[in-house]
């Protein structure tokens, strides 16, 4: 294992002998000079892991040191050392990059301590490094490949408003992608070192949503048996994700519209009016303009969030993507699955693209990794496939065949909005009026299910 590195740079030949002699004892490789000039000399040719400096040094004192250092590699760790009339002038010197100080006359239980301290900031430091790196690639759109035109172009949207601070509104279907679009944003902005806190409006009762977001004093309502910090608290600085905000209530809608004003609100119960510094991105699936013209969404807030609005298309209406991805997902699963699968056969994969898949890309995903899991062999064929999509993946063609185009033109988005409500109602009236059997009829989440229900008023 690679030892850690420390220099040190220390006029005195008895406390340099003795850091030396004490440190190497440590198990730690050590780096000895007398003063500040020879630790500049010597510090670009190796990749020291802490440096020790005297503050009170000829040539070049500690100071002038950490500068260089600083300079050069912000990320070092530097501890100074110095004599009590100095501790003034070593705080100052914290202030411009040192880590710690420590006092003279020097003492083995504190050197060890800070040393021990030192590194292992350094070592968390490197594994924050390492995962914001990690999370940047993860989200990096630019990484991802879209050949369809209209991917491509959410695409371009999001690197171009990515490191901006205006509030986003993204539009579409469940399983398209909202939330990953969401990361991206917040993972590709100056706002990455700070928290992003994610709220389901949909999926929190409405009575429990306010505290969520706002959070609440002792005693504020019954239950409350102590302060709770809000989601809103929690962002300060970073990304809050108001996901399917359609959901929420109006006079939520009042309250959430006012933060995104003033950027600043009152816990329940409270009285103190508290600051936020965050950036506001929503989702939802639902026709937001719609909603305000039905009284159902509040006008006044849709234009405070509908600032910069990205549409996802679902991946029925992208089918080249599908190869793309499912080959993506392959090589995830094939990771972390630990198998090794060649890929699907052509006819396998033309099923895919014939699908309709509902469930969107959630749904592509989620299979792939369910082929990966069961199978056995080199190769995903058609026989590997879940009958809905062997037997079903040719019926939206057969559907399509059967609208005509008049010279007139037809309403798209009514078509599919009024085939979507009668195959509802139909599961419905199959299921017997059981929610989750009907949305199982439909390949949906119950959740997913129930949205559409309220979207269609059926």
């Amino acid at each position: 294992m690679k030892k850690t590195k420390i220099l040190i740079a220390e006029d005195n030949d008895l406390s340099r002998e003795n850091l030396t002699e004490l440190l190497s004892e440590n198990g730690y490789e050590v780096k000895a000079v007398s003063d500040g000039k020879e630790a500049i000399d010597v510090f670009p040719y190796d990749n020291y892991d802490l440096v020790i400096t005297d503050l009170k040094m000829p040539h070049v004192d500690g100071l002038q040191l950490l500068k260089f250092i600083k300079e050069m590699r912000p990320e070092n760790i530097v501890i100074m050392i110095t004599g009590y009339a100095t501790v003034k002038s070593a705080i100052n010197a914290m202030k411009i990059g040192a880590f710690d100080y420590i006092t003279k006359p020097l003492k083995k239980d504190i050197i060890e301590l800070a040393v021990a301290r030192a590194l292992s900031h350094a070592k968390l430091k490197e594994e924050n490094i390492a995962l914001r790196k990690h999370l940047e690639e993860k989200y990096d759109f630019g990484k991802l490949t879209a050949y369809s035109d209209s991917m491509k172009e959410v695409l371009e949207k999001i690197k171009k408003v990515a490191s901006s601070d205006s509030t986003v509104a993204i539009y579409g279907e469940s399983g398209t992608g909202k939330e990953l679009v969401c990361r991206a944003l917040h993972f590709n902005s100056d706002r990455k070192d700070c928290p992003l806190v994610t709220v389901n409006c949909g999926a929190i009762p409405e009575e429990l949503l306010e505290s969520e977001l706002f959070g609440h004093e002792k005693g504020a309502f019954t239950g409350a048996i102590r302060s709770r910090t809000g989601r809103f608290e929690l962002a300060h600085g970073g990304t809050i994700f108001l996901d399917e905000i359609g959901d929420m209530s109006p006079s939520l809608q009042v309250k959430v519209l006012r933060v995104i004003q003033e950027r600043r609100f009152e816990r329940i119960g409270g009285i103190k009016t508290i600051d936020v510094d965050v950036r506001i991105i929503t989702a939802t699936n639902q026709d937001l303009e719609k909603a305000v013209a039905e009284k159902r969404f509040r006008e006044d807030l849709f234009y405070r969030i509908n600032v910069i609005p990205i549409h996802l298309p679902s991946l029925r209406t992208r089918k080249v993507d599908i190869p793309v991805l499912a080959n993506h997902f392959l090589k995830t699963f094939n990771r972390l699955k630990e198998k090794n699968i060649d890929g699907l056969t052509p006819e396998a994969m033309n099923c895919l693209t014939k699908y309709h898949w509902p469930g969107n890309v959630r749904e592509l995903q989620n299979l792939i990794e369910m082929l990966v899991v069961m199978n056995q062999y080199n190769k995903i064929e058609v026989k590997d496939l879940p009958d809905k999509i062997r037997l079903n993946s040719g019926k939206t063609e057969k559907i399509i065949s059967n609208i005509e185009i008049s010279d007139d033109g037809l309403g798209l988005n009514e078509i599919i909005g009024q085939f979507e409500k009668d195959l509802l109602q139909k599961a419905i009236l199959k299921s017997n009026g059981i929610k989750s059997r009907a949305a199982k009829l439909l390949n949906l989440n119950r959740t997913t299910f129930v949205e559409k229900l309220k979207r269609y008023k059926i």
